[in-house]
């Protein structure tokens, strides 16, 4: 199965320590999103996508990328993100799941998506940076373990 992720990591690399590992499982090959050749993408089985979160979504360098993509039929897709609260479902009224915007991009493009994967990020995002951020040293060993083990399921 050919495998690409694409990915945009900005601040501390959460999303890169992720995307590499998964890269690594399913022997795919791991782009930024300034990188991607939209019109090679046909080329891949499963596509990855992923970024950290910033104010409730994800980057949009990632958003804006998925916007140029054409249709793409029967092409399978997976979300990953990180994030200093962690999973991207908060128990506030006014907050949503991370992932909506960009798994409803992606269902318009036509893309099938067989998998979600997320995990606390260090975040020194906008104010955080005044308390010295949260989720200090995440993603840890056990988020990476817990990346592989994913990217494991997705090969099956």
């Amino acid at each position: 199965m050919k495998t690409l992720i694409m990915y945009e990591s900005i601040h501390h690399c959460n999303t890169k320590k992720i995307a590499k590992v998964m890269a690594e499982v399913l022997n795919a090959k791991l782009i930024k999103c300034n990188k991607v050749n939209i019109n090679k993408l046909y080329k891949y089985d499963l596509i990855g996508f992923g970024s950290g979160i910033y104010f409730g979504k994800h980057h949009e360098n990632l958003l804006n990328l998925i916007d140029k993509i054409p249709l793409m039929k029967n092409k399978k897709a997976f979300i990953l993100a990180t994030s200093g609260v962690g999973n991207g479902i908060l128990q506030l009224p006014y907050c949503c799941d991370f992932n909506r915007l960009l798994k409803k991009k992606l269902l318009e493009k036509g893309f099938d998506i067989i998998g979600k994967f997320s995990c606390r990020g260090y975040d020194t995002n906008g104010l955080l940076k005044y308390i010295g951020g949260i989720s200090k040293g995440r993603p840890n060993e056990k988020d990476l373990e817990n990346a592989r083990n994913f990217a494991k399921n997705l090969r099956r």
